[in-house]
């Protein structure tokens, strides 16, 4: 998202818009159910033994003595490190909705069996932290300057004096590339890359995003609204910058895009606009939101987005900004942002 370490407001306003804020055959697996449930055997549910390293997207290089055993990271990275069969000791970030459940970023993971070192923008419990013994602590980056996510820019410091730090990128870049990445970094934690499950699980990724490229080309006339919803503000995101939109746009979508002066006003994330205003773009799908920081549409009372073409055709879907990064997890946003499309009626 914009530069992380820019004023507070900006930060949360990226927070608010929601970063508006690509194997070869498939190898059989051997064991039973169990073992191979979130993706790997045995062996990829024990950490290795011998020395770790792993390159970041920062260009950091972390030298370990054995692969980590105590994890600490994001809620959507420790989702999907699970899907790869790798577990976690705590997570910081959109856990726990305020019923207790699982956040939409929590993914499959049993919330109720993990350490919860914030749930909210701001939240870092460092003496849980330093209590976990940790070996190293994961985040995405969304700017150029390599913040870390969710990690409080005031206590920064005394969290990564406790362990070395690994940092994925999510910023002006599509999405194949953080997949191949988190991927990457739960095979050397471990996972098993080759078996069946997660081979099946990214040939399944590249047909969705097949099918999308054959949507957006049959349909370029259906333009594609990303929008983010809070209480006083309609947030229009620019396709730029955001893994999803970026690829989106890359296999043909036809995303509607702010002014370009109001998206510089963003860092080249959004456009505010006040409910009046909410229909400056026309659009025949929108995009929505799903994190539990913004207002569902279901939830929304606004006239002027009740009357919009899209909302009363019944086009609205879900928009995932921040990804669990496994392909199991964004194959479904690529069909279902496909389905929109090939079902589309023009109301723009």
């Amino acid at each position: 998202m914009s530069n992380a370490r820019a004023t507070h407001l900006t930060r949360r306003g990226i927070l608010a818009a929601g970063g508006a804020l690509g194997l070869g055959a498939v190898l059989a697996a051997c064991g039973d159910d169990d073992a191979s449930k979130n993706g790997g055997s045995d062996a990829a549910k024990a950490a290795k033994s011998g020395p770790w390293t792993f390159k970041d997207d920062r260009g950091t290089t972390v030298k370990l003595d054995k692969t980590p055993a105590n994890i600490v990271a994001f809620t959507g990275v420790a989702a999907a490190l699970f899907d790869y069969g790798i577990e976690v000791k705590g997570v910081f970030g959109p856990t726990t909705t305020k019923d207790g459940k699982a956040d939409v970023q929590a993914g499959d993971m049993d919330v109720s069996k993990l350490t919860v070192l914030g749930n909210e923008w701001g939240q870092f419990n460092i003496e849980k932290y330093a209590g976990l013994a940790p070996d190293v602590l994961i985040s995405t980056m969304f700017d150029a300057a390599g913040t870390l996510w969710y990690v409080p820019e005031e206590s920064k410091d005394k969290i990564l004096k406790l362990a070395p730090s690994v940092g994925l990128s999510v910023f002006d870049v599509q999405m194949p590339q953080p997949l191949q990445r988190t991927l990457a970094l739960a095979e050397s934690l471990g996972a098993d890359v080759k078996s069946a499950k997660i081979v099946e699980a990214k040939k399944k990724f590249e047909t969705a995003a097949e099918r999308l490229r054959k949507a957006a080309k049959a349909r370029p006339e259906i333009k594609v609204l990303a929008g983010s919803a809070s209480q006083d503000i309609f947030y229009v995101s620019g396709s730029n910058l955001s893994i999803d939109l970026e690829y989106f746009k890359a296999l043909g979508v036809n995303i509607v895009e702010p002014s370009a002066k109001a998206l510089k006003a963003s860092g080249g994330w959004f456009e505010n606009l006040s409910w009046e205003n909410v229909d400056k773009y026309p659009a025949d799908v929108i995009i929505m939101d799903d994190r539990t920081s913004t207002i569902q549409p279901a939830d929304i009372t606004e006239a002027t987005w009740k009357k919009l073409p899209a909302v009363k055709a019944g086009q609205v879907i879900a928009r995932t900004p921040e990804p669990i990064l496994s392909y199991d997890k964004c194959t479904p946003i690529l069909d279902k942002l496909a389905e929109a499309i090939e079902n589309a009626k023009k109301v723009a």
